[in-house]
């Protein structure tokens, strides 16, 4: 078949023991270790300390550095000497008080004063007037990013060539490497010389390029890189290792005896995944690999043995069904009514330009007659500066906003006789009142608009009648004994 490109997330590597155990050596033995390809995202809440909370939005290492003032120049430093204190706690749980212990710390403790040093340096400089701090945040985001993946991929280099696995590192960070590469030629480059079928690369979830990864891809770059290796390197599978099942629903919610693995589906379907935030993977890494004809596995660290979820693009369910309920919490509903817009073209065009002006996604969108809805995953300070564009814009129009959340049934193949009544009808029971609807003619997905406070009872109440009960019936019956 030839090697597999294969990812692990941070929360499976941060359990490297499980990781070893299940997925990078298990049974295996010599030939049998290698022809992989293992792309390593940072330790768990590693990045956070780097960069901000992503969910809380708490201040790291470089929202801190971004946002100093002369009184706070030193809170970044704190920061990043309780990120220095982590890091060094993390490779002594790992390698305890034996020779590798001093290796990983010297490694990461050069990082981390490089970074202090560049950091001084160039806050000291955009102290004069001619220097503006806010043209250099960009590289200083990635150089800060790039430490968690460096950490992680060479601590478990180590690790494996304490097992006596022939493991190579392969650091896409370009730390010391002045040369302005494109992503292609960073991962080209540094595969050159790689044997995967004698060796066991193990690269940074991070890869420097000339004009930046993270102001394209945000904080996904890491499946971003993976797809890419996976493309460049011809590889004949790509597969995610992850803490859980891609599932029918989330298990906190549903229950996890009622969750069902998904086994099979098509990148449309991640695709929708991805819009509503719960992602199998990011949408821009999904189109390499599809593009290739690389088919994704979706995996369970914790469970080896299972095949996982198979992504391709040519899968159509056999049988028309929803395979996944997922939505998210936190959507701004913005409105926009103007009694004069019936047969008046512009309006479309002028609110989606001030939407791109202020980098806010949008999830989904709605119009009729005078109104047109967008839903947006934006921060309250995004928010407020659309309204105030767009009411200078159209100071005719009444703009409202309001917090919702959507959820949505997917799959493959929706093509369900009476799918659409039996989900309001559930949602109903379920004392859940739908906000909004929408379903396009392709049948990927329907999805409902509804107070953020009845998300969880909408999500429970869909999977219950759409997943649960349709597997239930699909269930051939047992013959009389």
């Amino acid at each position: 078949m030839g090697h597999t490109v294969e990812k692990i997330g941070g929360t499976s590597i941060s359990n490297t023991d499980a990781v070893l155990a299940n997925i990078l050596i298990a049974d295996r033995k010599g030939d049998d270790l290698y022809n992989r390809i293992f792309v390593v995202s940072a330790y768990a809440g590693i990045t956070n300390h780097l960069l901000e909370h992503k969910k809380t939005g708490e201040p790291g290492v470089y929202a801190l550095f971004a946002s100093a003032s002369a009184l706070e120049a030193s809170a970044w430093l704190d920061a990043l000497a309780k990120l220095q204190a982590e890091m060094l706690r993390i490779n002594a749980d790992r390698f305890g008080d034996g020779p590798d212990r001093r290796t990983a710390d010297e490694f990461i403790l050069a990082r981390i004063e490089d970074a202090r040093s560049a950091l001084t340096d160039l806050q000291r400089l955009c102290a004069h007037g001619h220097f503006r701090l806010d043209t250099q945040l960009g590289v200083v985001r990635e150089m800060l990013a790039s430490m968690g993946e460096a950490h992680s991929a060479h601590n478990l280099t180590l690790e494996l060539k304490a097992r006596g696995v022939n493991a190579r590192f392969v650091d896409l960070t370009a730390w010391e490497d002045k040369r302005a590469l494109s992503l292609d030629e960073r991962i080209a480059d540094a595969f050159a010389g790689v044997d995967v079928t004698r060796e066991l690369p193990i690269v940074t979830g991070f890869a420097q390029r000339k004009d930046g990864l993270m102001k394209e891809f945000g904080r996904g770059y890491s499946e971003v890189v993976f797809s890419r290796i996976g493309v460049i390197t011809g590889a004949s599978e790509a597969i995610i290792h992850k803490e859980f099942h891609l599932s029918s629903a989330d298990p906190k919610l549903v229950g996890e005896n009622a969750v069902r693995k998904i086994g099979r589906t098509n990148y449309d379907v991640a695709d929708q995944l991805a819009n509503l935030g719960m992602e199998a993977i990011h949408p821009r890494a999904a189109r390499g690999l599809r593009h290739a004809n690389i088919p994704l596995i979706v995996k369970n660290t914790f469970e080896p043995e299972d095949r996982g979820t198979s992504i391709c693009g040519d899968f159509v369910s056999e049988t028309p069904r929803v395979e996944i309920i997922a939505g998210m919490k936190g959507v701004t509903a913005l409105e926009l009514l103007e009694q004069d817009m019936v047969g008046v073209k512009g309006y479309d065009a002028g609110i989606l330009e001030v939407l791109t002006r202020h980098k806010v996604r949008i999830v989904s969108k709605a119009s009729n007659a005078n109104t047109i809805t967008h839903h947006l995953d934006a921060n309250p300070k995004q928010v407020k500066r659309v309204i105030a564009e767009l009411e200078e814009r159209f100071p005719n129009a009444a703009i409202s906003t309001q917090k919702v959340a959507i959820v949505a049934a997917i799959g493959s193949d929706l093509n369900v006789p009476g799918l659409t009544s039996r989900a309001t009808v559930a949602l109903g029971e379920a004392g859940v009142e739908v906000l909004g609807m929408q379903q396009l003619s392709r049948r990927v997905d329907i999805q409902f608009t509804v107070a953020e406070d009845d998300y969880a009872a909408a999500v429970t109440a869909l999977h219950r009648r759409l997943v649960e009960e349709e597997a239930s019936l699909a269930r051939p019956m047992r013959s009389a004994a």
